[in-house]
């Protein structure tokens, strides 16, 4: 205690800085945390590439931008959403029910403080996209084939899903109406 009888000075810096929010359950220290872990694997990746005596490219083509912006899409979809990668956000999250698209969950963070900030963050697609983009750019430095092919990978498998889709569309557009087969008899 200080003197006002307070609390901790650390405990009147976060209520100061962090009021604005109280009405809210927001774990900002958890994502704070998140943060600084994205910001040390960047940091780490730097290191690494300088201790490997690896260049970072000037510029990326737009080839791999198209092909790694697809792939993260897909990746992220998989991760945040299907239903094979739930045991993954299970300790996170909680069943909702079934997805808006075929072959997704839709499920909710569990928890308080670090395991809801990790639950929001593997049932966010837009989210979790951010680190897995920055994970298939830090592979273009390290190993651009395996990338490339494991980028193919996914980018092929959004193509096909896009195709399921229309394909599907298609279905139901061409299907006859049998909703009311009386009104079809002359």
């Amino acid at each position: 205690m200080d003197e006002t009888g307070d609390g901790s000075a650390v405990e009147q810096v976060r209520r100061f800085l962090f009021s604005g929010y109280a009405h809210e359950h927001r774990p900002l220290g958890a994502y704070a945390t998140l943060v600084a872990l994205f910001n040390a694997l960047f940091a780490g990746f730097l290191l690494t590439t300088k201790a490997a005596d690896r260049r970072i490219p000037e510029r990326v083509s737009a080839g791999d931008i198209v092909l790694l912006g697809v792939a993260t899409h897909k990746a992220s979809r998989l991760l945040s959403r299907d239903w094979v990668t739930s045991f993954l956000r299970a300790p996170f999250t909680r069943f909702e029910g079934k997805g808006e698209l075929p072959a997704e969950v839709s499920e909710e963070p569990r928890g308080r403080g670090f395991r809801y900030a990790m639950g929001e963050l593997l049932t966010c697609p837009y989210c979790v996209g951010q680190w897995l983009a920055a994970f298939f750019a830090y592979g273009l430095v390290f190993k651009p084939p395996a990338t490339r092919l494991v980028g193919s990978v996914f980018a092929i498998l959004t193509i096909a899903d896009f195709l399921h889709l229309a394909y599907v569309i298609a279905e139901e557009q061409t299907e006859p109406d049998t909703s009311t087969p009386s009104e079809a008899i002359p």
